[in-house]
């Protein structure tokens, strides 16, 4: 089971409420990145075993970033994160090569159900 996560969103209380239901479920979290730009950065410097990635970010957003992080590591393990509404953003995420959505607001099961089946 992977252990180590990094978790990217641009919202502090989302990568909060994220880092605790992981943290309490046994993940250890490893790092936070609050863009594409440092999500990319962190994969790089820890290679985590699976990410989180919010869609919708400043800087750069978490389609550009996971297509940057897949492109230097393809197999990387990328999870999306995403308010409802926003199918045509997360087709084109899985297009790229995106495991899964985990939908918010975060449900601790549903998160746990996705980042479990994705942790092997």
């Amino acid at each position: 089971m992977a252990k180590r996560i990094l978790i990217t969103d641009d919202a502090l209380f989302m990568r909060v409420t994220l880092k605790r239901i992981l943290s309490d479920a046994g993940f250890e979290v490893v790092g936070e990145a609050a863009n594409g730009v440092e999500s990319i950065s962190l994969y790089n410097d820890l290679k985590p075993d699976l990410v989180t990635m919010d869609i919708t970010m400043p800087e750069m957003d978490g389609i550009e970033a996971l297509k940057a992080i897949r492109a230097a590591d393809p197999n990387a393990t990328i999870v999306m994160c995403s308010a409802m509404g926003q199918q045509n953003l997360m087709v084109e995420a899985l297009q790229a090569g995106a495991k899964e959505f985990i939908v918010k607001p975060f449900q601790a099961e549903k998160v746990l159900e996705v980042i479990t089946r994705h942790a092997a």
